[in-house]
């Protein structure tokens, strides 16, 4: 058994993961694949039966679009702030996300005036001028980021992989995903405090432990 790690949109790569998980892993880097197909695809070669899947938020759409194309399912699927919000269409959090970013996308090619606009919805804080250099480079990846929603991911595509979905406690839209995917089947784990990155936190190893047994 192996753990592949499939980062979300920030870091990628051994990069993405504390180094409590790269021990013997396979820590994919995808970065430099535009579209989600093309992650998933990668994502589908790198994972072997009895593997483990570890996926963060929109590396989760990647790995849940990867599971058809396996000759059989992962041994688990570990999901950490799953930025798959085709499941939780409908919830007013996950609406409101949506519309937000609809209207940042609408606000370019004004870089600053799209991060005006999207980090509050992404990083749960206003814009702050003093801030902005060190975003930068952040704001201008996400505008060349596909969107994490429009891939028709169904709950269907869950069904006879043990999953576990980790969240942070902090926002309602993950929270809104987490509860659509307890509907489909999966475990909810809540490690109040961590954030969006529940895999940085020393509880995260036990959850992983608990659900590649």
């Amino acid at each position: 058994m192996a753990l592949v790690l499939v980062h979300g949109a920030g870091r990628s790569g051994a990069a993405a993961w504390p180094a409590a998980l790269l021990d013997g892993t396979v820590a994919l880097d995808l970065a430099d694949l535009p579209t989600a197909l093309e992650r998933a695809e990668a994502v589908a070669v790198a994972v072997g039966p009895g593997d483990v899947v570890v996926a963060h938020s929109l590396g989760g759409v990647a790995a849940v679009l990867a599971l058809p194309m396996l000759a059989s399912p992962p041994a688990a699927l570990v999901l950490c702030e799953p930025a798959l919000f085709d499941l939780a269409r409908g919830a007013a959090a996950v609406e409101a996300h949506v519309a937000a970013m609809d209207a940042a996308h609408g606000a370019l090619p004004s870089l600053q005036a799209f991060w005006a606009r999207a980090r509050p919805a992404l990083l749960g804080g206003p814009f702050d001028e003093d801030r902005w250099e060190d975003e930068r480079a952040l704001a201008s990846l996400l505008t060349r980021t596909e969107r994490p929603w429009g891939h028709g991911i169904d709950a269907g595509m869950l069904r006879g992989v043990p999953t576990t979905v980790v969240t942070g406690g902090w926002n309602a839209e993950y929270e809104a995903i987490a509860a659509a995917l307890v509907r489909a089947g999966a475990r909810h784990e809540v490690l109040e405090g961590s954030g969006h990155r529940p895999q940085d936190d020393a509880r995260f190893l036990a959850i992983l432990a608990a659900a590649a047994e």
